[in-house]
């Protein structure tokens, strides 16, 4: 009994140690942690900037004149005498058909004209002795008539032997076949030895390549706005100036431009889009009939074009946004309306103020509302900062690209 309240009192004691122990404890916790640094974000100042705009579209070369070659004789194909894809002047000897039947006929016409012309001498000294002697009454009325109907009808086998020589050597000639034009020659479809039916078989295909022509489609406002660039309300081919250029299918820029040359009389009602043609210079043969190019056409310029990075827009479900940071450094969305690219950039038409800064690299770590550390980027080529477009260069608008012309 002497025992229990010893043990009560050593309990109290440990429980007053706890307790002066959790005090202390409690006395030597630190306050709150600090909150984390703003993240750091790289930043652009929107810099307006004069911009000419170019759109491309899809076209196709075609030849000026594609002439199928077929023979205007019949036979069997002797020789070719150029090489399969040369360039050929107007005349120069293309193929040659077995010349010795036209030949052989050709001399057979002239044998039947020799003749006919000598049966026309006899039949005039026959008249020429016969006038004297009717009028002398020593022969008849009618056998005279039969002299100078014999004269007649000889002189006409004579015009229509002629005929037959001429025709004759008509066909020795078209024995060989020649171009009809300067051009580049396909390859031949006949080889010799084969047999060559007149007017039907064809040979080959002649393209003329100097200069040449390239289809494209445009709609039908931007028909307008090309007729305004070109200073040329009609939209009539003439006199307009050379300003579409050429882009290879290998990214590299044809040396020629190209001039206005055709503009369909028609708005096709499928889809809205005109029948464009321009003619292109082509000296050193580069381009070829039915080779796909893409046509850049001047579209517009903008003396006050606002561009940002593409990396900087945030595109979801049609809508384009940036984030642009206020004066108290915190981050907020803006949605813009961007619908032409050029280079890397985008060209921003609403949505954007100048002097404004736009996130271009670090949008993850971005929150709307959010405070953030903005660093201004380096700028480099092709940037949307205030060092951009200083020369005003010219720069292709990536455009999405016309349907391409069906081939002919």
């Amino acid at each position: 009994m002497c025992a229990f309240p010893a043990l009560i009192e050593a309990r109290l004691r440990a429980g007053a140690l706890l307790l002066a122990l959790s005090v202390l404890s409690a006395c030597g916790e630190k306050g709150p942690p600090p909150q984390p640094a703003p993240p750091e974000v790289s930043v652009i100042k929107v810099a307006p900037a004069p911009v000419t705009v170019f759109e491309e579209y899809v076209g196709q070369t075609e030849a000026i004149d594609t002439v199928e070659i077929r023979a205007r004789v019949g036979g069997i194909l002797e020789r070719q005498t150029y090489t399969d894809g040369a360039t050929v002047k107007k005349d120069d000897l293309l193929f040659v058909i077995d010349r010795l039947p036209f030949a052989t006929a050709l001399e057979q016409a002239k044998a039947n004209l020799a003749q006919a012309q000598a049966s026309l001498e006899n039949s005039k000294q026959n008249l020429a002795r016969a006038e004297p002697l009717v009028s002398d009454q020593a022969i008849s009325k009618q056998d005279y008539d039969a002299a100078f109907a014999k004269q007649r009808s000889d002189a006409a086998s004579v015009q229509a032997m002629q005929a037959l020589v001429h025709t004759a050597e008509l066909n020795l000639a078209y024995a060989s076949v020649r171009a009809p034009r300067d051009g580049v020659v396909s390859k031949a479809l006949i080889r010799p030895g084969g047999l060559v039916n007149a007017s039907t078989t064809l040979l080959t295909t002649l393209y003329s390549v100097d200069p040449i022509h390239v289809n494209f489609t445009v709609g039908e406002q931007k028909l307008i706005e090309l007729k305004q660039q070109l200073g040329n309300p009609s939209g009539k081919p003439t006199d307009n100036p050379a300003v579409f250029q050429l882009k290879l299918i290998d990214g590299s820029d044809y040396p020629q431009r190209g001039r206005l040359d055709f503009v369909d009389a028609a708005v096709d009602p499928k889809n809205g889009t005109l029948q464009i043609r321009i003619a292109v210079p082509n000296p050193d043969h580069a381009l070829r009939p039915g080779q796909f190019v893409r046509v850049i056409v001047p579209a517009r310029e903008n003396a006050n074009a606002v561009r940002v990075p593409q990396r900087a827009v945030t595109e979801l479900l049609g809508t384009q946004s940036v984030f642009v940071i206020g004066p108290d450094n915190k981050a907020s969305p803006r949605e813009i309306v961007a619908k032409t690219r050029i280079g890397n950039d985008w060209l921003v038409d609403k949505g954007l103020n100048p002097n404004e800064l736009v996130v271009v690299d670090g949008i993850s770590k971005v929150r709307p509302g959010a405070v953030v550390k903005p660093v201004i980027a380096t700028q480099g080529p092709g940037s949307a900062g205030p060092d951009a477009n200083k020369a005003a260069q010219p720069e292709t608008v990536r455009a999405p690209p016309a349907t391409p012309p069906t081939p002919k």
